[in-house]
């Protein structure tokens, strides 16, 4: 039995940026993730990357892979 995930859109995904919300989320191909939990983005921020934003694009440059995405609760969907 699985639940059925909030949709969200990508501006209400900018506000879960660790500053206007204390939530810290952002995307990776359109589900989006609780990243709060990790002190990898304490402040919503995570090297050059920023909280509340979809990260599918930036992640080529990253030096992991999508597995990272594993580790963290998904919280919605990207619309």
């Amino acid at each position: 039995m699985s639940e059925e995930l909030k949709v969200y859109t990508r501006a209400q995904l900018a506000l879960r940026n660790g500053q206007d919300r204390p939530e810290i989320w952002v995307a990776y191909l359109g589900q989006i993730y609780d990243v709060g939990a990790s002190r990898l983005w304490r402040n919503g921020k995570h090297y050059e990357h920023w909280a509340g934003q979809d990260l599918t694009d930036e992640l080529k440059d990253a030096p992991h892979t999508e597995k990272v995405f594993d580790k963290f609760e998904v919280v919605g969907k990207l619309i």
